[in-house]
């Protein structure tokens, strides 16, 4: 009896770890019914809504409600300001987060991270400007946003001064927007000359607005976006970690970047706190 006692731990304990599938979902979830997700769509083909119904769409809606389901729950969306987030985090207004949210290492002071996607920002201007703007280093003295809530304006500046200045071109303008909508805004003003976003979000643009938009270059760095928890729900996110681990192997995740077109901003596996 002691030996197949020893044999049954050892198939379910491994390493002390138990496997995935034996994660379970907190007793608070559970007796909740229901997972609170905060979101904030504006940032398609992520997170947004639909101009016709008002209705919450994107990757990260239908991931949300696909781990929802995966969960035997029901899922709550509660739309807030971006950087209110993670201080709702803390508070416990909501569970978790899906709004495109990069895995940063700062970010981990107050929470952990299941990264979920790629992301890497992209320089790009508009076709008025693709005339004398062909590459990136185009862009060496000019006037480039991005939104000042994601550290692409960091990334930005570390890429000019290895880019433009050690290669004694005048350094890029670096401007912090209230957003992408922002930037896209100033652009098609040419009060930018150019602009930033991750490059998970460029093709939806330049399908909604064709001939507008000029990509330069590829992405020029490489982040994880991730769902962030508390550091006290550790259950929580090791059971949502196993749930996107189902939907991987199941099909369905794979389903559903290919509906935005974000094949190329898989990730596998599926990881914590692997940001940087």
């Amino acid at each position: 009896m002691s030996t197949r006692i020893t044999m049954l731990a050892a198939i379910f304990v491994i390493g002390g770890v138990a496997p995935a599938f034996a994660q379970s979902v907190p007793a608070r979830i559970k007796d909740a019914g229901k997972i609170v997700i905060a979101t904030n769509p504006n940032y398609a083909p992520i997170t947004f809504k639909d101009p016709a119904t008002n209705i919450l769409m994107g990757f990260d809606i239908d991931l949300g409600t696909a781990i929802a389901n995966e969960l035997g729950v029901k899922i709550e969306w509660q739309e807030i300001a971006f950087a209110q987030m993670l201080p709702s985090l803390q508070t416990g207004r909501v569970d978790t987060v899906l709004a495109g949210m990069s895995d940063l290492p700062t970010r981990r002071d107050v929470a952990d991270f299941v990264d979920y996607m790629t992301s890497g920002p992209q320089f790009y201007t508009i076709t008025t400007l693709a005339g004398a703007i062909k590459t990136p280093e185009d862009l060496c003295g000019k006037s480039v946003g991005a939104s000042r809530s994601t550290n692409w304006p960091a990334q930005m500046t570390e890429w000019s001064q290895a880019n433009c200045v050690a290669k004694g071109k005048p350094a890029m303008n670096v401007v912090g927007t209230e957003g992408s909508v922002d930037a896209r805004t100033q652009l098609k003003t040419e009060r930018l000359q150019g602009a930033v976003q991750g490059n998970e979000t460029l093709p939806y643009f330049q399908s909604l607005e064709p001939n507008t938009y000029v990509l330069l270059g590829t992405a020029f760095a490489r982040s994880l976006v991730g769902m962030p928890f508390a550091k006290s729900e550790m259950a929580l996110r090791d059971a949502v970690k196993a749930a996107i681990e189902r939907l991987q192997a199941s099909g369905e995740y794979d389903k559903m970047l290919a509906k935005y077109g974000l094949q190329a901003n898989k990730l596998t596996p599926i990881s914590i706190n692997k940001g940087e």
